[in-house]
């Protein structure tokens, strides 16, 4: 069976490096992102015979439409990295609700709709999906990182690929199921 893995929000930060890990341990790879020519520079990056294709996750047709693209293209998908995401960070007070339904639709429904078309398949012939959470990357960079920074044990915000190597490793432990595992440099145990 072919290794193939669809990575939604693969053309940057955790995404990419987990695309990059993946590459280098030779799966065949569905770069996705809302931006097909990024995709397309992250996907050539890579070299080998990955893939590029764009994609709204708020939008179910369009996740629908990609799957069929990547199967009918890569074959069945048996890997899922949802890594999509946007921030819209804001106090509760200032924020505006379309940008906090933009979130919602593109954080968390996106997810959802992923995992959904993704099951399809992966009920048949198995599979493992990896839902990335928050970690410091271009897009939290306006965040205060000495803040933050002093309440994490090890000095230091964690980066795409430490995350990159957890998503991996979950991906490649048939037997790890329904876990969440916490990749954040010991900011949990100052909490």
């Amino acid at each position: 069976m072919d290794k193939v893995c669809a990575v939604f929000g693969g053309s940057r930060g955790i995404g990419r490096a987990v695309a990059q890990l993946m590459a280098q341990k030779g799966y065949r790879l569905a770069i996705v992102a809302r931006n097909l020519e990024v995709a397309k520079a992250a996907a050539g990056e890579l070299g080998g015979n990955h893939l590029a294709f764009s994609c709204d996750v708020a939008k179910e047709e369009d996740v629908q439409h990609t799957f069929e693209e990547m199967e009918k293209h890569l074959g069945p998908v048996n890997f899922l990295v949802n890594a999509a995401g946007i921030n819209r960070d804001s106090l509760l007070v200032r924020a505006k609700t379309e940008d906090m339904i933009s979130q919602l639709h593109t954080n968390l429904l996106g997810s959802m709709l992923t995992c959904k078309a993704a099951m399809k398949t992966m009920i048949q012939q198995g599979g493992s999906i990896v839902n990335v959470g928050f970690i410091h990357t271009d897009m939290t960079k306006h965040l205060k990182e000495e803040h933050f920074k002093k309440n994490i044990l090890l000095g230091r915000f964690g980066d795409a690929l430490d995350v990159a190597h957890a998503v991996v490793f979950l991906l490649e432990s048939p037997y790890i199921t329904g876990h969440v595992l916490v990749v954040d440099g010991g900011l949990q145990l100052t909490i």
